[in-house]
């Protein structure tokens, strides 16, 4: 029975030892694993449609790791919180970003990572319980979907009912139109032949203008010479006669200013004595018209006979 007794014992250690180690192993492998790898935040403000939690995580097209957790945020369900299981060694920096994206058209959706300038530092937290939150910005899925949403809100409102009236309204307008240009297809051949001619004739006109200029004022050019000579010398006269007049004047300034003194007071009284002679030169030629041979003779002019 002790022999018995002590096999069973030995045995339930073994195996005792045996889940030791193994769980030793585990947390040994465990902790080897995670010391290999560094998690980080992602909050995204749009859906992630189609991303699951293993869903690649790429840096400029490399994959650095993985989606370790997907879930809504607790207080805003309009985000979702992804947290990002990557390689140790991934230079995550301060001005890194993440997106969604997509291999193709029909590709599983996995988050890309862009950005990172080498001077940037990198993405670290000091407190151990705390992960480090990577930005976001708005993938090119989105994007499109938003540009789509404003452009089939856009064409709803071009093509209202209004507008499509409108556009029929102009159609019918522009068929009218048409109909009448071509009901007077004759009346618009002939006024553009007679815009042709009248172009033709101006063109003629203008011809004609231009050769007549140009002889004018090759003409001009030919006599500019001798014109100027002539106003040359005219100018010259003109200066010679204004230099004699004022010799003239300084010659005679002391008769100017004594006509002008004495000279002047009996223009007056022989203006006076003038136009009274005029008067009666006047009166005496208004007698010889009326009456020459009475104002001759010094009779009147005899009466005609005028019978009874």
């Amino acid at each position: 029975m002790e022999t018995k007794a002590n096999y069973v014992l030995i045995g339930t250690f073994t195996i005792l030892v045996t889940v030791l180690l193994l769980g030793f192993g585990l947390w040994v492998a465990k902790f080897s694993s995670d010391a290999s790898w560094q998690r980080y935040q992602v909050i995204f403000n749009e859906p992630v449609t189609g991303l699951t939690e293993g869903s690649s995580v790429q840096y400029n097209g490399i994959s650095v790791g993985t989606v370790e957790q997907l879930k809504l945020d607790a207080r805003d369900p309009r985000r979702v919180q992804a947290r990002l299981k990557l390689e140790v060694d991934a230079p995550i920096k301060v001005d890194t970003h993440a997106k969604m994206s997509q291999a193709g058209l029909t590709g599983s959706p996995f988050i890309q990572l862009t950005g990172g300038s080498p001077d940037a530092p990198l993405l670290r937290l000091s407190d151990r319980n705390d992960v480090p939150v990577i930005q976001t910005e708005p993938s090119a899925l989105q994007n499109i979907a938003d540009t789509a949403s404003k452009l089939v809100a856009r064409l709803d409102t071009a093509l209202s009912e209004e507008n499509i009236q409108r556009i029929s309204d102009t159609l019918e307008n522009l068929r009218v139109t048409t109909d009448a240009i071509s009901g007077q297809r004759e009346d618009i051949s002939q006024l553009l032949i007679n815009a042709r001619l009248a172009s033709e004739d101006l063109r003629k006109t203008l011809n004609t203008t231009n050769t007549a200029l140009t002889k004018v004022d090759q003409e001009v050019i030919a006599k500019l010479p001798a014109t100027m000579d002539k106003l040359d010398r005219a100018i010259s006269s003109f200066e010679a006669a204004g230099n004699n007049a004022n010799a003239m004047i300084s010659e005679n300034r002391a008769p100017l200013r004594t006509f002008t003194r004495d000279g002047l007071q009996q223009v007056a009284p022989t203006l006076h004595e003038l136009r009274g002679l005029m008067r009666d030169i006047k009166q005496v030629t208004d007698r010889l018209d009326g009456n020459p041979a009475g104002y001759l003779l010094g009779r009147e002019q005899p009466k005609e006979f005028t019978p009874e």
